[in-house]
């Protein structure tokens, strides 16, 4: 019966077919029980493109619209993918979760708090599952680490790390095109990409089910990189561009209710290869991405004379650790054929929100999740505009964080 369900076809919406959702759709279209039935965007064009990425796979009818609102009204559509620009995705999400399709939406943060409880209280209302699709919580360095933290190797977490590093210079290129990032970079000083490093770090510290982000605070440099890009493509006093807002680095702390803190980094305006630099540091051992090295405090001496020496402190290459303590998510997925973007995490978690579609289950990352790493947007940007004074971040669940029921049981779960 199981097996069943989990081949059982589903049919998928996708409203907005920008380049993120052309990737997304090719994958969808490779999994043999998605159908995806219809896409949804103002631009034509744009559908023909998502169309033509289709037909490389399967040959089923697949209807376009240009007003999501007529792809909802469709009673066999039972799930609906989100790839808008990022003003947008809140709004398509409430009106998918009152239509009774699960949803999941692409990342970005948002632009006020209010969206982040407009979204809740839709969940509330409705009960119909909404999720981010945040890829990185299935990346398999991410996965491995959630693994060994589970497992109690790096003892009490004390302090975790995450940056998004990526040089985005070019965007300041497409400001002319009306690139809504762009309009993003130039018009607001905020850590405007969070979601893929507070994601996997939320679930490490178990976020939302059993603490808590309490209070964040955030500064940002100086802003120059995109502006000097920017002038070189446009010319110093072309009316296209103004100075942009956003800070070059933008660095947030945030300190939980179990007395762990978290430190993200959104850089995206400097020369730089691309890195999430995710850290992990426990009362055991510490792990850094950066240098791919582990380091474990040794639990024992077998000598008096071994103890009182001076334990030399040296890194170990992780590799070794990664491949020990794999994720069982990662292990079924190396033995299927690893495929997808983003290295295969594309794949899993859009298989994990078709899985929880196919078994009408919870999804493995819920509303709270969603708003809570969404709203580190507009918290950041409050903080920096206050000179780096503390703010208070929501608590979504209204106290049920504290004691929430558990997750289904679920090969995909971020939380067994």
């Amino acid at each position: 019966m199981t097996e069943n369900l989990d081949n059982r076809p589903v049919k998928i919406g996708v409203i907005g077919v920008g380049g993120r959702a052309v990737g997304l759709i090719g994958t969808m279209a490779e999994m043999g029980f998605v159908e995806i039935a219809a896409l949804s965007d103002v631009r034509p064009e744009k559908m023909e493109e998502g169309l033509k990425v289709i037909r490389e796979h399967a040959d089923y009818p697949v209807s376009c619209y240009t007003d999501y609102r007529e792809l909802l009204e469709r009673e066999d559509i039972e799930g609906v993918v989100i790839a808008t620009s990022w003003n947008d995705h809140t709004k398509i999400a409430i009106a998918a979760m009152k239509a009774g399709k699960y949803t999941g939406f692409e990342v970005g943060g948002t632009s006020s708090i209010q969206q982040c409880w407009d979204l809740v209280h839709a969940y509330e209302e409705t009960g119909t599952p909404c999720m981010i699709l945040e890829n990185c919580c299935y990346g398999q360095y991410e996965l491995a680490v959630l693994n060994m933290i589970r497992k109690g190797l790096f003892g009490e977490i004390i302090h975790v790390e995450g940056s998004y590093q990526h040089d985005l210079r070019g965007l300041a290129e497409k400001i002319h095109e009306g690139y809504q990032r762009s309009l993003h970079h130039m018009k607001r000083n905020a850590d405007l990409y969070p979601t893929h490093e507070i994601g996997p770090l939320a679930k490490y510290l178990n976020i939302n089910r059993g603490n808590r982000f309490l209070t964040l605070t955030s500064t940002a440099s100086r802003s120059r990189g995109l502006d000097l890009r920017a002038a070189k493509s446009y010319g110093e006093n072309s009316p296209i561009w103004h100075r942009h807002a956003l800070g070059d680095v933008v660095t947030t702390v945030i300190k939980c209710a179990g007395g762990e803190t978290v430190t993200i980094v959104h850089d995206t305006s400097l020369p730089r290869p691309y890195t999430r630099n995710n850290a992990v540091h426990g009362t055991k051992g510490i792990w850094m991405e950066i240098n791919h090295s582990m380091y474990f405090e040794p639990e024992s001496f077998t000598t008096e004379e071994e103890a009182n020496e001076i334990v030399e402190h040296k890194w170990e290459n992780a590799d070794p650790y990664l491949e020990k303590y794999r994720h069982p998510i990662w292990d079924r997925f190396l033995n299927d054929g690893v495929t997808g973007g983003h290295g295969g995490m594309d794949y899993l978690v859009l298989r994990a929100f078709i899985y929880s579609i196919q078994h009408h289950i919870p999804l493995p990352i819920d509303v709270y999740d969603s708003a809570t790493w969404m709203s580190i947007t507009c918290l950041t940007e409050e903080s920096i505009a206050k000179g780096s004074m503390p703010v208070y971040v929501p608590d979504f669940t209204n106290g049920a964080w504290v004691c929430r029921e558990p997750m289904p049981e679920s090969p995909w779960s971020l939380d067994a």
